[in-house]
């Protein structure tokens, strides 16, 4: 079992690459061979017993594709991506990254499906971003893809291309709407959404944090660690039972930024909540409240999906994995 993990120097590609290593297997089957890709060279992972490459590569480069898939790779997690708050920023770099390099990829794979036969399983890593408001709570399954963001747009354009190319029988693709994410560890990144990680992320660790919306913002969100379940549940999961609908929005924790709050006072106490600094930011608020506040996820979960049910599942999935024996 080959699996090629495509955008692996992010957070979410390193916890998939790390728990491919410790031992997950895929459609059944030991991984031996990983194949780590991204714009900055992944680190090469510790304990793996099997053939290990990592590679520095820009997927929307004539040629990277071919190369990332010469070696007919069983799996494949597209995960790469320039995030919400770039890819708005930077029009020209959102879409040859978000959009012409995952062209060149299904590009590649047809090119060869068509010479050889070669048909591997596509995970695509998309995102909430493709619908836009006005929005009912809960988004049903069967909503439109009406994005406002030019990284929504991305995504749904590649989410489309995606159900062609499987339908044609090219690869067999699935499509994660991921829910924003959070507590992202580590540093800030560009996603205008990061605000929600960095409210509790911060105080947990006794820094300060800007909060820039009201309390009543309401968002869907996940945790890294579900996140990376949704990633291998889709390599293992029957594709004759999810159909021609190959695009799936994941289930997730509805909350306002104020029941963010109140889970954060649960879990850490009054002293982490007082570290939260109010800052207004009208182009956030702006921005956020076109935002999914929730979906009902209905057709992921009888799928097998699953996620945390409350705010305070998710902070202690974050000490779990990243705070636990830091000192």
């Amino acid at each position: 079992m080959h699996a090629l993990i495509i955008g692996a120097a992010g957070m979410v590609g390193r916890k998939l690459t790390d728990r491919i290593v410790g031992g997950a297997p895929l459609q059944g089957k030991a991984v031996d061979h990983l194949s780590l890709v991204d714009v900055i060279a992944p680190d090469t992972p510790e304990g793996f017993s099997g053939t290990t490459d990592c590679l520095q590569a820009d997927l929307s480069e004539a040629g990277t594709p071919e190369k990332l898939i010469a070696a007919r790779p069983d799996v494949i997690f597209h995960l790469a991506a320039i995030v919400s708050g770039e890819a708005e920023k930077d029009f020209e770099k959102g879409y040859r990254i978000n959009l012409d390099g995952t062209r060149a990829l299904f590009e590649a794979i047809r090119h060869a499906n068509l010479t050889d036969g070669y048909r591997p399983r596509v995970v695509f890593a998309s995102s909430i971003a493709v619908v836009g408001a006005p929005l009912p709570y809960p988004i049903p399954d069967e909503f439109h893809a009406t994005p406002l963001t030019s990284y929504g747009t991305q995504k749904a354009i590649c989410e489309l291309l995606l159900s062609d190319y499987s339908r044609h029988g090219f690869f067999d693709g699935i499509g994660i709407r991921l829910p924003t994410i959070c507590i992202r560890p580590g540093k800030p990144n560009a996603a205008a959404s990061g605000f929600f990680s960095n409210i509790l992320r911060e105080p947990l660790v006794g820094q300060e944090a800007v909060l820039p919306v009201p309390e009543t913002i309401r968002h869907w969100h996940t945790s890294p660690r579900s996140a990376v379940g949704f990633m291998l549940h889709a390599a293992d999961i029957d594709l004759d039972k999810v159909g021609p609908r190959r695009n799936l929005s994941m289930p997730g924790v509805s909350a306002t930024v104020g029941e963010q709050i109140e889970a954060l006072r649960r879990v850490a106490g009054e002293k982490a909540v007082a570290l939260i600094r109010r800052e207004p930011d009208a182009m956030i608020t702006k921005m956020c409240e076109s935002w999914a506040a929730g979906f009902d996820a209905t057709r992921a979960r009888q799928l097998g999906f699953t996620s945390e049910d409350s705010f305070d599942a998710i902070i202690q999935a974050h000490i779990e994995d990243e705070l636990e024996g830091v000192a």
